[in-house]
């Protein structure tokens, strides 16, 4: 196992993959390579250095979205172009530029009918814009709630895109100008269903598009150990028994 205790500066990381002690320990750059990073004392490191190709590109999609820029690689190893985004299924892209105000979460691009969407928010990046632009721009963004917000101010201003946001959640995106409640559940597009789940948050929401993608916020998450889906209680900010009850419900879905 390795772990930087130097300073930030990624020259000096010598010839192995390290982790730099200013890791805020949120998940992000361990879900893209969990067989090479694990938790350790309250922080990633590398259970391993990366051998093949594949490993490799994996432990730079750890480096690139790192919102803290902690994981490090050896210092002769050139860096391969942007990875992200990244598409994860059919049309759905993981749009990188994570961001430490939201813990590290991921944000998604795709389209639903005529729309393009955003599912949480990225951090500000001027590449992404291009990105999108070349896509035809951005029409709505889709907050599952408070925590992971990022920078979707900024995006929603300059596509002039609407945002989707539980009542509950609103003093967190005050910008937001699609409210979402219990009783009024309207979405961008036929395509896409909104769906409360409370319990990780008050307002926490679900989106699913085209009846089988679900963007799932903080409710769910893929366990890499376990290989299942799962809540975390140790995460949740509003009521686990209601989360759990909200996880239960997706049954009807």
């Amino acid at each position: 196992m390795s772990k930087s205790e130097g300073p930030n500066d990624r020259r000096k990381s010598g010839a192995t993959w390290t982790v730099a002690n200013r890791c805020i320990n949120c998940l992000a750059s361990r879900s893209v390579a969990p067989e090479l990073l694990i938790e350790a004392k309250g922080q990633s490191i590398f259970v391993r250095q990366p051998e093949t190709g594949d490993e490799i590109e994996a432990a730079w999609k750890a480096a690139q979205l790192c919102p803290v820029g902690a994981v490090i690689p050896p210092n002769d190893l050139p860096e391969p172009g942007p990875l992200f985004p990244e598409e994860v299924a059919g049309g759905f892209f993981r749009m990188g530029h994570n961001t430490k105000g939201s813990y590290g979460a991921h944000s998604y691009f795709g389209r639903a009918g005529d729309i393009n969407f955003l599912v949480d928010g990225p951090r500000w990046s001027t590449r992404l814009v291009s990105w999108m632009e070349h896509r035809g721009g951005l029409d709505h963004v889709l907050l599952t709630h408070r925590d992971d917000i990022g920078d979707s101010k900024r995006y929603a201003e300059h596509f002039g895109a609407d945002v989707w946001i539980h009542e509950a959640e609103l003093d967190a995106a005050p910008f937001a100008n699609r409210i979402i409640s219990d009783d009024d559940l309207s979405s961008p597009d036929p395509a896409i269903q909104i769906v409360p789940v409370p319990g990780h948050t008050r307002g926490s929401v679900m989106y699913l598009v085209a009846g089988d993608t679900l963007f799932t916020g903080d409710t769910l998450a893929w366990d890499h150990h376990t290989q299942q889906l799962c809540g975390y209680r140790r995460y949740c900010w509003f009521d686990w028994n209601k989360q759990i009850s909200s996880i239960a419900a997706l049954r009807g879905f």
